[in-house]
């Protein structure tokens, strides 16, 4: 069958925030497609808002982008004004609003993160919709329908830096493996009270899952192997 290029376009993604102890890691994958064509293998999905604030964004790639255009602009102002950084909560604040006084145009779910000095490290996920939830851990996109169950049990309060990016690259990689819309390059970004740090795995470096791994003593295989040599008396 010929497929449909008119069809409502496929806007999948995975991205991920985590708060750890000392402050936070944002994770997402590389791919944008548009329907059945990918447009981007390697496609930047964190977003810087200000110095201390970084936003994740999926859904529709035009409108996450403009909002993340809008509220860097009031950030600037604000903290020109303040003469100060702008807390991680006021960023989210404005993305909430922004996204809830648009509702009915945009396509975008987002994850705020950021660290500040009055709460430190602080994740915010801002569903489509406009709604705001404080959460220890978020995660969005068409691939965290994938994550549900693997973060109640891998989640945990307390982790260390390494262990919280760990968690990060091996979730993007598992939702990669099995949502055809996610796919490419994994990009971490980690913000604590020492700045922020942007790391890069190339998709060839990623764990392998499930499918993807080479069969092990299959049916395949037996047939496959020399037949072994008769006994001789």
């Amino acid at each position: 069958m010929e497929p449909n290029l008119n069809e409502p376009h496929s806007m999948g993604t995975t991205i991920i925030g985590v708060t750890y102890n000392g402050g936070v890691v944002l994770g997402a994958d590389s791919r944008t497609s548009t329907g059945m064509y990918i447009a981007n293998r390697a496609s930047d999905k964190i977003t810087q808002l200000t110095d201390n604030v970084y936003i994740c964004r999926s859904g529709s790639a035009a409108d996450s982008q403009i909002v993340s255009d809008y509220v860097r602009y009031f950030l600037h102002q604000h903290t020109v004004q303040l003469g100060q950084p702008a807390t991680v909560k006021v960023a989210a604040n404005l993305v909430r609003l922004i996204s809830y006084n648009n509702k009915n145009m945009l396509q975008t779910g987002l994850i705020v993160g950021g660290w500040d000095k009055y709460e430190g490290g602080k994740i915010y996920g801002i569903p489509l919709g406009g709604t705001l939830i404080e959460q220890p851990f978020a995660i969005g996109g068409s691939g965290s329908s994938y994550l549900y169950g693997f973060f109640d049990q891998a989640w945990r309060e307390g982790m260390t830096k390494d262990e919280a990016e760990q968690l990060v690259v091996k979730a993007v990689s598992l939702a990669i493996a099995r949502d055809g819309a996610s796919g490419g390059v994994v990009r971490t970004v980690i913000i604590n009270s020492e700045g922020v740090t942007r790391n890069f795995y190339p998709g060839d470096t990623l764990p392998l899952w499930h499918e993807e791994l080479p069969p092990q003593n299959s049916l395949l295989d037996i047939l496959s192997a020399p037949s072994p040599e008769p006994m001789s008396t």
